[in-house]
């Protein structure tokens, strides 16, 4: 079986990613860790070798992906304040860090997670595909963007997983939508947003095909069959949860929440929940063109509809 590698590994779809591939397959991995510790179970597993280093420093990297036959992409920072400051270094350059050493290490296939926002607002009828030339209003996209233009620059046959968003419990963001939904302090603006989900099971499948199938090389845009809006997925989750469903309030409340989220952040050197470019991308229509996906990674979903993923909220 071959040797992958997770960047990333100790974060939420890090971690979430190396005990699917430890429990469905025979491969080794390889993960990549900086400050925070993997899982104890499978930090201790013996298919593992964890590397410490940091993406900031090329060098650092060293020897890590020695024998590494394909590479999965997590590592980043999201919830701190003033995302424009470190983005173009822990999206744009920890990723630059880690292509250029894959490459000289021999490693075959780079695969990159990223999302439809790159190309701007998308539809079911004017969907994401494989477009580098969009012009996106938030900085993670713009840098994500980035990420995806260099990957093709070194790795032609790069493989870019462009995903929707992924539901399920364990996952980071509707878990802290959880908290807030058992405390009714989770709100949402009024104006409808269309949203591509993929539930967390197909989510890892997808990856892991991408990891492990041959010929697989492009952009695939990873969502289900259904079709909601933010506000709709929302108040499905509130049900699912036994929470009543968010608030509807004005955007000028939400940002406001954002920016007092963001002081604390950068005050107390903790992490903020929410801020205002993740508003800026959370507010993108959103939908991507998945014959790809279901033609060479995943045929058959789990969980078509987030309705018929209802079991794993």
């Amino acid at each position: 079986m071959p040797r992958l590698c997770i960047t990333g590994a100790a974060g939420n779809l890090g971690a979430l990613t190396a005990r699917h591939l430890l429990e469905t397959t025979d491969c080794e991995l390889t993960l990549l860790i900086h400050k925070k510790p993997l899982p104890e179970e499978i930090a201790q597993n013996p298919r593992v070798r964890v590397v410490a280093c940091d993406l900031t420093d090329k060098a650092s990297i060293g020897n890590a992906f020695e024998g590494v036959d394909a590479l999965q992409h997590y590592a980043s920072v999201l919830f701190q304040a003033n995302p424009a400051k470190f983005m173009p270094t822990t999206n744009t350059k920890f990723f630059e860090n880690v292509v250029l050493a894959a490459k000289e290490a021999g490693v075959k296939r780079v695969v990159l997670s990223s999302f439809p926002h790159v190309e701007g607002d998308t539809s079911p009828e004017h969907p994401s595909t494989d477009r580098l030339d969009g012009t996106p209003s938030s900085i993670h996209a713009r840098t994500r963007l980035a990420e995806e233009k260099f990957l093709y620059s070194v790795y032609p046959d790069g493989v870019v997983l462009r995903i929707g968003m992924v539901y399920g419990a364990g996952i980071l963001m509707p878990d802290g939508a959880k908290w807030f939904a058992r405390r009714r302090l989770l709100g949402v603006w009024d104006e409808p947003t269309h949203i591509h989900l993929i539930s967390r099971d197909d989510y890892l499948a997808a990856v892991a095909a991408s990891l492990l199938k041959d010929n697989v090389r492009g952009t695939y845009n990873i969502g289900d069959e259904g079709h909601q809006t933010l506000q709709e997925y929302l108040d499905f989750a509130c049900a699912q949860w036994g929470c009543p469903p968010p608030w509807r309030m004005p955007l000028w409340m939400i940002y406001a929440a954002a920016r007092t989220f963001e002081t604390a952040s950068a005050l107390f050197k903790v992490p903020s929940p929410l801020t205002g470019d993740f508003l800026d991308i959370g507010r993108v229509p959103y939908f991507g063109d998945t014959s790809r996906m279901r033609a060479e990674l995943l045929p058959v979903l789990k969980h078509p509809t987030m309705r018929d993923g209802a079991e794993i909220f």
